[in-house]
């Protein structure tokens, strides 16, 4: 019982407490910065950001008092800083894998091409990577597991995020023997494909979030990916292309999730989708295979079957996360990672008419959306997840509001890494 709170409280005991980087100070990374501050045995050593300044605002807002801050630029620097017991912040994340005492970085800016260099050359130097970042897992995480692998050290999405959330109940379900069938997550906010920026500029300032990741959950890009980084990890796909995306409540949702056979919508099981009306949950269709089992689950209320619904109503993004760096440093696990290679791809979509010559800016931006398919689908049509468009990416054609875009319509970088490791990933020549 009570294993990480008193593993951890041990560790702060013997003054030896896990020493972390966070990378990237928006709104889940502030979050996570809070709880870990208010855990024993588990310290946000380090804060990366861009703007240090940003970081160093970040700490004095959470209590830090401005004599416990340090800003840092080099690996000596981080060292002296802890060994004062004070906290460091930078604006270098080389500083942080250089750091002997830094024993896990947690990539927290959803940025798929700066989070792909991080983790990278995280794992090249042998420390342990928590991804608050499932943009950059969903397009080259099969990639970094196995880099991971290769280095002796962990690879995982993050705790609290709904895939690992999601994933807890399918190992439950699984780890009881039960069948399961299908999974996925409430969807929080009305589907609108071509929002932009502008059109959730006034929801993301009550929201306090910013506009483009506003951007990205309303056009439910962020909805996609999230599913993408799920069946990666345990093999499923969407049912039709993009999900069906049912409107429905627990009660109902087992007799929907059923096949067409049967009544239900579904064409085959094994399947992710996303739900109207349940969010901020995740759910899993488990399937009685026995007539025990059938009249079991009705005793317990939960319907009559065959499908029956697990559901957990909540999960708490980055307050959660410091169960994967608990899991990562101390057990050496995984909370979520992409196990069964790259099962599915999120693929873009143009979100208006655009020239050529245009660039393309990405997840959450005014100009592409993306839908889940399934890998092979992707790799048959030549289509182009929407994760590997990087901040230099632009069209070579016209393209025509709501068309896909393949990759022969697009310039992209050769040289970044997010880039190298997925046509890697693919086995393509980056001549293609």
């Amino acid at each position: 019982m009570f294993e990480m709170k008193n593993t951890l409280e041990e560790l702060e005991k013997i003054n030896k407490p896990i020493q972390v980087a966070v990378v990237g100070i928006g709104k889940m990374g502030r979050s996570l910065v809070d709880r870990l501050l208010a855990m024993k045995g588990i310290r946000p050593a380090l804060i990366v950001n861009r703007h240090i300044e940003k970081a160093y605002e970040a700490l004095l807002y959470l209590g830090i008092a401005e004599d416990q801050i340090v800003k840092v630029f080099s690996a000596d620097q981080v060292e002296a800083a802890l060994k004062d017991g004070k906290f460091a912040v930078t604006d270098d994340f080389s500083v942080a894998i250089k750091s002997p005492s830094i024993q896990a970085l947690v990539e927290a800016t959803g940025n798929p091409q700066y989070g792909a260099e991080v983790a990278y050359q995280t794992i090249k130097a042998k420390k342990h990577i928590i991804m608050l970042n499932v943009e950059c897992d969903s397009v080259v995480g099969p990639s970094l597991y196995k880099l991971a692998q290769e280095n002796g050290v962990v690879y995982t999405g993050a705790a609290g995020d709904e895939p690992a959330a999601i994933i807890e109940l399918v190992e439950y379900a699984m780890g009881l023997g039960f069948e399961v069938v299908a999974c996925g997550k409430g969807k929080n906010n009305p589907k609108d494909i071509h929002a932009t920026n502008d059109s959730v500029r006034a929801l993301a300032a009550e929201k306090q979030v910013c506009e483009k990741s506003l951007t990205s959950f309303v056009d439910a890009t962020n909805t996609m990916i999230e599913l993408n980084a799920v069946g990666n990890a345990i093999g499923f796909k969407p049912d039709v292309f993009g999900c069906h995306g049912i409107t429905a409540d627990i009660k109902d949702l087992g007799d929907k999730l059923r096949l067409k056979e049967e009544g239900g919508l579904l064409n085959s099981f094994k399947t992710l989708d996303y739900v109207h009306g349940i969010a901020p949950g995740v759910y899993v269709v488990i399937r009685a295979k026995s007539q025990e089992e059938k009249d079991t689950l009705k005793y317990l209320g939960m319907g009559h079957g065959p499908n029956y619904i697990l559901y957990r109503p909540f999960h708490l993004c980055s307050l959660e996360t410091p169960n994967s760096i608990y899991k990562a440093v101390v057990k050496n696990q995984a909370s979520l990672a992409p196990v069964m290679g790259q099962v599915c791809d999120t693929v873009a979509h143009a979100k208006r008419d655009m020239k050529a010559g245009e660039l393309l800016h990405g997840i959450g931006s005014d100009y592409v959306y993306g839908s889940l398919t399934s890998h092979q689908d992707a790799m048959d049509r030549n289509l182009l997840p929407i994760a590997l468009i990087t901040s230099g990416t632009r069209l070579k054609v016209d393209v025509k509001k709501d068309q896909l875009i393949s990759y022969d319509m697009v310039d992209l970088e050769m040289d970044q890494i997010i880039t190298k490791l997925r046509f890697e990933q693919d086995g393509k020549s980056v001549q293609e």
